[in-house]
Order: C-alpha cells, then structure tokens, then sequence
C-alpha cells in the first residue's frame, strides 16, 4: 500500500473520529469547556476520565461524521482558543497529578484570518513548550492525520503511537506538490517524497509504535488501547517530573537519527 492510499484512507467519512476513541477507551468522563481567555472550539474536545481506574485527562482533536458536524469542528482544524482550552486542562492535569492523554487527527490548524488575529501561532507554539515541561506522562496517539505543528501541538509526548494507516508530516502532500512541482496533481509524488507512514515515523523515531486498525471491532480495538496506555503509564508514573521532562527531551532530540 502505497503512503497516497493510507492518506486517502485517514480521510474516508466512515472512520472514528477523536469522540468515538473517547467514548471508547475512558469511564466516567466529564467534558470541560473553553479556554478562559476567549471562547470554546468544537475541534478539540477534553476533560477527566477514569483510565482502568486512573484518573487522567483526555484531549482530542475531533472533525465530527457527517456534514454538519465537520462543519462546526471546522473539519478539525483547530482556532487558537482550541488549543489554548488544551493548554489549559494540560496545565490542570499537571496540578491535579493526572496523566494526559491525547488523540490526534487535524490536516492541521485552522489558518483563516480570525485564527491569525488571535494569535494562532503562538498558541501552537506555547502548547509545545509547556507540553515539554509538564511534570506529569503524556501520550499521544495519532488516530488520522498529523499535519504538521497542529498536530505537534498535542504530541510533545513522553510516548507517541500512530495507526497503521495514520500519516504524520510537515505539511500536507497537496501543499508540497503545489510548492516543489506547481503541481497539485503530484499530490501522490509528495507523498511518498515526505515520507508521512506510520511505518516512516517509528523509523525517524518520531513515533514509538504502531497500533494495528480494526474499525469492524471497534470494541476490541479500544481495549487493545486501553492495555497499551494503562502499561505506559505504570512504567511513566514511577518517573520524577524531572525524569519525564529530560525523556522528552532527549526523545525529540533523537529525531531523524540514522544508524550508521
């Protein structure tokens, strides 16, 4: 399969969005509103759940299933206030002492001219830095689409997953046609150049491992998930909050690394 056809297959209508991995994996979830600043985005959802037992905080980027609903999450291209209310409820799990767990699926952050006057790249670029520096564990799994500081916005993380078919990469490959070829016909061409699989990630190190798709059972496949987090956070959450903050560092450090 080529890196086009995964792309292609993130994007069909039928696949669960970040609210059904939600629905899926946590208990006793209670969904927190707006960034405190500004106003509510629809694109990201988060709040508190219950983990196997564990408290943590959830945080999705959602693009909805029908029309409507994509209208409104705004295709999940997320508003500065989006990932400012992540910023937030981040920041609250830290002073809670609650694990952060995200979920991530954005062609990337919204670029219209409200989200430019509000400031969107700072927002982005704030999340990254005080996702770095949280003193709690923070995984991130990329469910669709990681398009480029969008997504990375919510996936400075102590451990990051990809989908077998989720992509993860600077810019989409319709862009990059459009920029190196005039040409966004070559959108395959640019695919495959970028390098976007899951299978690309885990060998630039940028992910640390691939979780196998079976949307048919859906139920088995949260679990799946379910195991995969509840085994990284007993292992994380032995770890000092200084412990956390140098593993992330020298986890970003080793990306693109080749072995000679």
């Amino acid at each position: 399969m080529t890196a086009y056809d995964r792309l292609r297959l993130t994007r069909q209508n039928h696949r669960p969005t970040g609210a059904d991995y939600v629905a899926g994996i946590f208990t006793d979830k209670v969904e927190l509103h707006g960034d405190r600043r500004f106003g509510d985005d629809d694109a990201i959802i988060g709040g508190v759940g219950m983990l196997d037992g564990r408290p943590v905080t959830y945080i999705a980027i959602d693009k909805g299933h029908d029309l409507q609903e994509r209208m409104k999450k705004n295709f999940g291209c997320p508003k500065p206030e989006g990932y400012r209310k992540a910023l937030r409820l981040m920041k609250q799990a830290e002073k809670f002492g609650r694990p952060v767990i995200c979920f991530v699926d954005t062609q990337g952050a919204f670029c219209g001219a409200d989200a430019e006057e509000r400031g969107q790249g700072e927002a982005i670029a704030e999340n990254i830095l005080e996702m770095m520096g949280l003193g709690v564990p923070a995984i991130s799994i990329v469910i669709g689409e990681g398009g480029s500081g969008g997504a990375l916005a919510l996936a400075s993380a102590d451990r990051v997953y990809m989908l077998e078919n989720a992509v993860y990469s600077v810019i989409s490959p319709e862009g990059c046609a459009s920029i190196l070829w005039k040409d966004a016909g070559r959108v395959a061409d640019a695919a495959d150049a970028l390098h976007i699989t899951a299978d690309d990630m885990v060998d630039f190190k940028v992910a640390d491992g691939v979780i196998p798709e079976n949307f048919e059972h859906f139920d088995r496949m949260c679990d799946n998930i379910r195991e995969t987090l509840t085994a990284d956070l007993d292992k994380l959450t032995k770890l000092s909050p200084d412990e956390l903050r140098d593993g992330r560092y020298k986890r970003f450090r080793r990306f693109g690394e080749f072995d000679k």
